[in-house]
C-alpha cells in the first residue's frame, strides 16, 4: 500500500504577515537595548544616516537615539556593506562574521566591472587600499584617486567598486552618528574594531537567525535577503530540525519550531518605517508585508520614501517637510484608523525629535 504524506500546513499572506511582524519587533515594542536589537536582525539597512534610528524607534519600547549614537562611537555596531550589496548597521561581531560569508558575492560583483579593470591585479588592488585607508580613514574619492595613479588607464569607478568588494571597509564616525554630520571616510573593519575579521559565520547558523528575524520563509527569501545563490543545500540539512509550512501559492516555507506564529486577527498597530526598512526588502516573495496593487509605491525615480504600515500592511509613505510631518495614504483611513496613525506619529517625533513642535498633515491620497 503507498504510503501518503499529509501537505505541509497552510500560512496565509495574513498569518505570514503577523509571524514576520512579530520576528521584526513591529507587532509589539520590545524591551530591549539597541545592542540587542541590531543582532536579533542580523543589522538594520543603513544606506542613509537616519534610516537605522527609525528602524529602532518603531520596534523598541524607550528607543532613545542616542544610545544608537553611543554605539557607534564606541565601535560597538558599525556602518558598511554587507548583504545584498548595501550598507547595514552591524555589531562588531557580526560584521567581522557576516563579511566573509557574504564575500563570494561582492567577488561576482566585481565582475560586472571587468571592463574598466582590464590589467588590473584584484589582490594588489587590496593590499594597496588597505595599506592606504588604515593609515588613515579615506573617501572614495581619495581612495579612488590613490588606485588610479597605479592603473591610470582603469576606469576609476570601478577601482573604487573593486576596493570596496574586496575589503570589509567602514564608515568610520562621525559619519552615522546622531544629530552630527560627516562625509563618508573609510577604513577596514579589523582596522576600526582592533580583531581580525571572520572566521565567516557558518551558513547554518545564519540560516537560524534569519529564521528567527524574518521568518517563515522559503530558500529564495533568505537568498534574496543574503545576496547568496544555491542555499538549498544547507535547507535540506537543516530540514530535521525545522517545520514546514506552504503559502498561498504552495511555495515551501520553513521555520523554527519554537517560533511565534501569532494568529492573523492579531492587531498590528500602525508603524512609520524608514525608506529601505529591511522588512520591505528581505523576502523573494513580499507580498506578506506589500499588497500587489502597492508594488513599486514607495518610490519615484531615484527618490524613495518612507513608508507607513496601517494593519501590518504598506499603506502609505510619509516625510518631515520643515515642521511637519506629511502623511500619503494608499487609500481612504477611517477616522478610527486616522487616529490611530496619528497617535502612532506624535509618538515617533516624540521619541526621535523631542523638543520640536511638528504639525502633521496629510498630503493627496496615492491610488
Amino acid at each position: 500500500m503507498t504510503k501518503t504524506t499529509s501537505p505541509a500546513p497552510l500560512l496565509g499572506t495574513r498569518a505570514l504577515n503577523r509571524a514576520t511582524l512579530d520576528r521584526q519587533l513591529l507587532l509589539r515594542r520590545a524591551p530591549l537595548q539597541a545592542a540587542a536589537a541590531v543582532e536579533h536582525l542580523i543589522g538594520l539597512q543603513a544606506q542613509n544616516v537616519r534610516p537605522p534610528y527609525y528602524a529602532l524607534a518603531a520596534r523598541l519600547d524607550g528607543f532613545v537615539p542616542e544610545r544608537l549614537s553611543e554605539l557607534m562611537a564606541e565601535r560597538a555596531v558599525v556602518r558598511m556593506v554587507t548583504m545584498r550589496s548595501t550598507i547595514h548597521t552591524h555589531t562588531a561581531a557580526d560584521a567581522l562574521a557576516l563579511r566573509p560569508l557574504v564575500q563570494p558575492a561582492r567577488d561576482r560583483e566585481i565582475g560586472v566591472f571587468r571592463k574598466g579593470l582590464t590589467g588590473v591585479d584584484l589582490d594588489r588592488l587590496a593590499a594597496l587600499a588597505r595599506e592606504f585607508v588604515e593609515a588613515e580613514p579615506r573617501t572614495m574619492k581619495q581612495l579612488r584617486e590613490h588606485l588610479l595613479a597605479e592603473w591610470p588607464d582603469a576606469d576609476p569607478q570601478a577601482l573604487g567598486v573593486a576596493a570596496r568588494c574586496k575589503l570589509p571597509l567602514v564608515q568610520v564616525t562621525p559619519r552615522g552618528l546622531w544629530g552630527r554630520s560627516g562625509q563618508v571616510s573609510l577604513t577596514t573593519a579589523e582596522h576600526w574594531l582592533g580583531r581580525p575579521a571572520g572566521p565567516a559565520a557558518a551558513i547554518d547558523d545564519v540560516v537560524l537567525r534569519y529564521l528567527a528575524a524574518f521568518g517563515p520563509a522559503s530558500v529564495k527569501d533568505m537568498q534574496t535577503w543574503a545576496g547568496l545563490t544555491r542555499l538549498r543545500p544547507v535547507f535540506e540539512r537543516l530540514r530535521p530540525q525545522l517545520l514546514t509550512f506552504r503559502d498561498d501559492n504552495g511555495v515551501e516555507l520553513f521555520d523554527l519550531p519554537d517560533a511565534p506564529r501569532p494568529d492573523p486577527d492579531t492587531p498590528a498597530p500602525p508603524r512609520f518605517l524608514p525608506e529601505f526598512d529591511n522588512l520591505l526588502l528581505s523576502h523573494a516573495d513580499r507580498t506578506r508585508v506589500v499588497p500587489p496593487e502597492h508594488w513599486g509605491s514607495t518610490w519615484q525615480g531615484n527618490t524613495v520614501h518612507c513608508t507607513l504600515l496601517v494593519d501590518g500592511f504598506l499603506a502609505g509613505v510619509w516625510k518631515l517637510l520643515d515642521d511637519t510631518l506629511v502623511i500619503q495614504p494608499f487609500g481612504t483611513l477611517t477616522r478610527a484608523r486616522r487616529a490611530e496613525v496619528e497617535q502612532e506619529g506624535r509618538r515617533m517625533l516624540d521619541t526621535l525629535h523631542k523638543g520640536t513642535s511638528y504639525d502633521i498633515r496629510y498630503g493627496t491620497v496615492i491610488r
